[in-house]
């Protein structure tokens, strides 16, 4: 793994450079590095129903809506949470907490801020589009965001492709011109069943 930004960023471009007519790139540990915001998030919320939750869960579901991310917790800690409920406390400690604090992902955002005007652009998130709007806001990058696909906006969400999918809809671009930018298999997985090329931003 290549640990220099500039070198990160070199590569990003060769793998996509001229290739796509579109850029889907995935929000939390994509776009923004902010996973250990998340995981406190989450260990937090969880607390209060008198769950020691072990925060490298929220690695292994990387990508997923956090209702999901709920009932894995309900099936492991034999809790019994309502997903709805719990996804929003979460959300609410999240931005109450550590939102603020959100970093970018440097060669991401500097490859997305590279092609504004020259891909069409969208962020299609497992998270809730108040949290997303406001960790982009954060990054300074809302502006650049044409489509914004969140958790709750399609019948399924990752790992099926109906987010990608909607996404390339909205831009008006076919899912084969589209690459997708993530940090999790749910994510990969639904980039793959919408039949679009994708890179690992964390395997760089």
């Amino acid at each position: 793994m290549i640990n220099n930004t500039i070198d990160k960023l070199a590569v990003l471009t060769q793998k996509t450079e001229g290739k796509y007519k579109a850029f889907l790139y995935d929000c939390d540990g994509t776009l923004a590095n902010n996973m250990f915001l998340h995981k406190a998030a989450y260990v937090k919320a969880a607390s209060k129903y008198g769950i020691d939750l072990d925060p490298d869960i929220v690695d292994e579901l990387a990508g997923l809506p956090t209702v999901k991310v709920a009932e894995e917790i309900n099936r492991r800690y034999a809790a019994n949470l309502d997903p709805k409920v719990f996804g929003k406390e979460k959300s609410t400690v999240f931005v109450n907490e550590f939102i603020e604090k959100t970093e970018p992902m440097p060669f991401v955002v500097d490859h997305l801020l590279a092609h504004v005007g020259k891909v069409r652009i969208a962020v299609v998130s497992g998270g809730s589009r108040s949290t997303v709007q406001k960790t982009l806001t954060v990054l300074g990058i809302l502006p650049y965001i044409e489509v914004l696909v969140c958790a709750g906006e399609t019948p399924k969400g990752k790992p099926y492709a109906d987010p990608f999918l909607k996404a390339a809809e909205l831009l008006g671009v076919e899912p084969e011109s589209c690459v997708v930018f993530e940090d999790g298999i749910p994510g990969v997985q639904a980039a793959e069943a919408a039949g679009m090329d994708w890179i690992r931003v964390d395997e760089i």
